[in-house]
């Protein structure tokens, strides 16, 4: 089960997709991805071993439905309304309820049309009802009918997933949480299949992270998030098996009530063939970057460190690789005139996606990556697999990654970025130092071998019912 990525999107959650089916043959898997809008052709070429593939829609046109009847009505009223009061309930026994409340809405979706009861005049109403309680009459803050309009069709997007019916398999593996994990529950709830999740980023960390800046106002943001965070609560609680990418992601996951003997961190791992050391430099000093052009990455920072490094270094250039996913032609148009505002537009360059990834890490004398939010990510790890000293910023995984082979600085610092890229350019011998003991890192800890073998160790696990499983479902019982 994925959001937004393989198999119709490129980017890192993508290639590990790619590299988990393709390292495990002899399964059979069935993909459901949740898509933006359009569905188009994936952007994969799919292996013999994709046995099909199940886009889901969660915007674009209204999915065409009948008007619920009489009956459907009356199931769904009471159902609607204990929905929106299990997310206003931040009480342990508010989990306990909303667990209930979705499998219900699951059953429902699957006898009648979840959407055209969800875009109902009747569900604006319960939530304005709901809202009551919360808020003073005239209070700054308080919902109005646009807010419950607007937090309606939020939620009737997000539970779309619940309409589809359950894909029967062995083991369900969501590779991120929110709302990845509504068809693995669904497939628990109909035919007990184990529920394996993988996360790369902390998906609710992410999802505060983007609502810092949203269009909407805070009562819809506060109940939006809230159905999120009940939502990953209740995959963590539900999983037979947690798999992080990192041990950082591991204390969220705790955090939010995830059992810590279920969980069993599998770093991401490369191929080294794919990835040799590469000798060469470029003949000016030069920076590379790789990644989707989203703002998630920070490439503002990014921009200000680098012009910061010109100053000091003018024959220095900037070089940018990666794609712009459909819908981000804004931002890295904002990223653009950024950088002619900085006075390096002609030294900092987009070069968009490269045919071949190891190039962009050839193409500097360090790889930088800026993020605000990652899991573990590919291009440190492929960078240093390819001999490459990494400056980065300390988020989710990196740290783990990078160890003492790379500089790790703070996210949304420009000028600690800007010294780290400096003492690495100037400083030959660090650089090659740092290199070498950063390939030497990653063949150690970071093949894709070591990771293909623990999975496959995972979903026999949980496919065969061995007892780490069995005692999960005593305990929930």
């Amino acid at each position: 089960m994925t959001e937004g990525t393989y198999p119709h999107s490129f980017g890192g959650v993508s290639v590990w997709c790619d590299q988990l089916v393709r390292g495990m043959p002899d399964y059979d898997f069935h993909v459901v991805a949740l898509v933006g809008g359009t569905v188009n052709q994936p952007a994969w070429e799919l292996p013999r071993n994709v046995a099909s593939v199940t886009p889901v829609p969660l915007w674009g046109a209204v999915p065409a439905g009948r008007t619920p009847g009489r009956q459907a009505r009356r199931a769904f009223r009471p159902l609607i309304r204990d929905f929106f009061d299990t997310l206003l309930d931040p009480t342990d026994a508010g989990q306990q309820w909303f667990g209930l409340v979705l499998r219900e809405l699951f059953e429902y979706g699957q006898r009648y049309d979840l959407t055209a009861a969800l875009r109902g005049e009747h569900t604006v109403r319960a939530l304005s009802d709901a809202w009551q309680d919360g808020w003073l009459d005239g209070e700054a803050t308080a919902p109005t009918v646009f807010d419950a309009l607007t937090a309606v069709e939020l939620l009737e997007h997000s539970l779309r997933p619940l309409a589809i019916p359950p894909v029967r398999a062995e083991v369900s593996h969501c590779v991120a949480n929110g709302l990845a994990a509504l068809p693995a529950l669904a497939a628990k709830w109909t035919y007990g299949t184990p529920l394996l999740l993988t996360e790369h980023g902390i998906y609710l960390r992410e999802r505060y992270l983007g609502y810092r800046g949203g269009p909407y106002r805070w009562p819809v943001k506060a109940l939006h998030l809230a159905f999120l965070r009940k939502l990953c609560t209740q995959a963590y609680l539900e999983a037979g098996m947690i798999a992080p990418g990192n041990i950082y992601n591991k204390r969220w996951e705790e955090r939010l009530g995830a059992e810590p003997t279920a969980i069993r961190t599998v770093y991401n791992g490369v191929d080294p063939a794919d990835f040799p050391a590469v000798d060469s430099e470029p003949e000016v000093p030069t920076v590379s970057w790789a990644g989707r052009v989203d703002p998630i990455k920070d490439l503002e920072t990014l921009l200000r460190a680098f012009a910061l490094v010109h100053k000091r270094l003018p024959e220095a250039r900037l070089r940018l690789f990666g794609g712009t996913p459909k819908g981000g032609e804004g931002y890295l148009n904002r990223c653009k005139d950024l950088a002619a505002q900085l006075g390096i537009g002609e030294v900092a360059t987009f070069e968009g996606r490269v045919e071949e990834i190891r190039d962009a890490y050839a193409a500097g004398h360090v790889v930088v990556l800026s993020s605000i939010s990652e899991g573990f990510p590919y291009t440190v790890i492929e960078a240093m697999t390819s001999a490459r000293a990494c400056v980065a910023t300390d988020v989710g995984g990196v740290c783990e990654a990078v160890g003492d082979t790379g500089l790790v600085v703070p996210p949304r610092d420009p000028e600690a970025m800007a010294k780290a890229c400096l003492d690495l350019l100037t400083d030959n011998d660090l650089r090659h130092r740092l290199g070498q003991a950063a390939r030497t890192r990653a063949l150690e800890y970071f093949t894709v071998d070591q990771a293909i073998g623990t999975f496959d160790e995972l979903y026999a696990t949980l496919a065969r019912k061995y007892p780490l499983n069995q005692d999960r479902e005593v305990r929930s019982a």
